[in-house]
């Protein structure tokens, strides 16, 4: 897979040696939709930065800031997308919506418990983040762009 240029690692391992960023932006994540590719590209960045926080064994400090970005820059992509489906009167846009509304709540639950103390940042957690995205972005997300691109021509 060829990374796309404008997302670069953000990892640096402890011997000063470059690592792969925990999701790496290529051909495969691009959908065809300049804006929603941009901001898959933003949230991708965010979840690396969480990610290699979390790796780095960082303290809640740093964390929760990350984690509070995260969430509510997801909350501004989706409010997005789903105008953007709107707009092209998207056809399975009540199915898509409900896909969001699910990831906000389980994010949304994932940060309280973190907020409250009873719940860590793991590995899990960060591939459960890592797997919903791409499958998201490479299959809900994909079907959405081509419908625009349909409707506008």
């Amino acid at each position: 897979m060829t990374p796309i240029s404008g997302v670069a690692p953000t990892v640096v391992a402890r011997e000063g040696m470059p690592r792969m960023p925990f999701i790496e932006w290529n051909e495969k994540l691009t959908i065809g939709h300049a804006q929603i590719d941009s901001q898959h590209q933003q949230l991708v960045r965010m979840v690396n930065e969480l990610h290699d926080a979390m790796a780095a064994g960082k303290g809640r400090d740093l964390l929760k800031p990350l984690l509070d970005r995260l969430v509510q820059y997801t909350r501004t992509h989706f409010a997005a997308e789903e105008s953007f489906m709107q707009q092209s009167r998207y056809p399975d846009y009540a199915e898509h919506k409900g896909q969001h509304e699910t990831l906000t709540r389980q994010v949304v639950e994932l940060k309280q418990q973190f907020d409250a103390g009873s719940k860590h940042l793991s590995i899990d957690v960060m591939n459960f983040l890592r797997r919903w995205l791409q499958d998201h972005i490479m299959n809900s997300d994909r079907k959405v762009a081509q419908h625009i691109a349909a409707a506008a021509k």
